[in-house]
């Protein structure tokens, strides 16, 4: 962990309270420990409380200082979120709000949505459709947002001519095929995101194979598009495109291939992938080929922060996406 200190500032002052859904495994049970020793968050374990407890016995783990709950068991606590429900993004009558909050997931999301924790990270155990499943029912979206979506925090090593580097690509995780409007709101929601974990202003590249009208096809004209959209709603971003990624990264490149490179070009730190096959192998060709920590997917565009895992997480894993969680956590606070 100590790598990543140095990068994200991810708990200032009082610890907040971060939500392990689907915890009756034994990773998460070991990033709840750590994150209490390394003083990141005050993490509150939920599922079955038997197996979870069961879990720390068994491997030797304290759970000195982490709170376990079993969604249900507090009548009280359950008739008040079954109330909330009735005023929720989907609203739901008390009888069938309490069935489905006897599900961890979406126990969990409306902790969130109470105010009694500041964050939910979930996706160990479960997939991520059922997580985005649980924060549109319990939490809602981002005001002017209509599309979830996700994004990499990706640690650029260091080389001989470069420090290391902090980008985030988007969507790799979550829309398959996205139009302009869903692709506009992806733009959006990352600009948001990278101002709450990059310690500079996001500058936002739009991704494609062309670089602003090298090429003519529907998909260029369908980042175009987008690109619009969001410069109406946000005239003030840095954002700019339709790129080539080395346009888009490398200032070099970017003189070379454009007339007027502007602020974006060559000096971006948000990449926004046109689908879901650009994102998702962009990433992993990054991690495994250019030596790149990926940490995420990161879930965004919601009204509280709520985070996916892959299945295959560590527990390193884990810990890392849930200190960048927090980073976001702070203006939902």
């Amino acid at each position: 962990m100590s790598a990543f200190d140095d990068l994200i500032d991810a708990a200032p002052g009082e610890l907040r309270n971060v939500v392990l859904a689907e915890a009756a495994d034994e990773r998460m049970v070991r990033a709840a420990r750590a994150l209490v020793d390394q003083k990141i968050a005050s993490p509150i374990l939920t599922g079955a409380e038997d197996e979870i407890r069961a879990i720390a016995r068994d491997s030797n783990i304290s759970l000195k200082d982490i709170n376990v709950v079993e969604p249900g068991h507090d009548p009280v606590v359950l008739d008040g979120y079954a109330a909330l429900c009735q005023t929720g993004p989907r609203p739901l009558k008390p009888g069938i709000a309490k069935r489905l909050l006897r599900k961890t997931l979406m126990y969990s999301a409306m902790m969130i949505r109470s105010g009694d924790a500041h964050a939910m990270i979930a996706g160990s155990s479960v997939p991520t459709a059922r997580v985005i499943e649980a924060g549109l029912m319990m939490i809602g979206t981002a005001t002017n947002i209509k599309t979830p979506s996700s994004y990499f925090l990706m640690v650029l090593p260091a080389t001989a001519t470069t420090q290391r580097k902090l980008v985030i690509f988007a969507d790799c995780a979550v829309n398959v095929d996205p139009n302009p409007e869903q692709l506009a709101d992806i733009a959006c929601s990352t600009a948001q995101s990278a101002k709450l974990v990059l310690n500079e202003e996001p500058r936002v590249a739009m991704l494609s194979f062309s670089s602003r009208g090298s090429a003519q096809h529907e998909l260029v004209d369908k980042v175009k598009q987008a690109l619009a959209l969001v410069k109406a709603r946000f005239p003030k971003m840095l954002i700019d495109g339709e790129f080539q990624f080395d346009a888009a990264f490398d200032r070099r490149t970017a003189l070379l291939k454009l007339k007027q490179p502007g602020p974006v070009a060559g000096q971006a730190n948000v990449f926004i992938f046109p689908d879901l096959n650009a994102g998702n192998i962009g990433y992993k060709i990054t991690q495994y080929l250019g030596g790149a920590q990926a940490i995420g997917p990161i879930l965004q565009g919601f009204a509280k922060p709520i985070s996916d895992l892959s299945r295959g997480a560590t527990v390193d894993d884990i810990i890392k996406a849930t200190t960048v969680l927090l980073a976001t956590s702070r203006s939902a606070a």
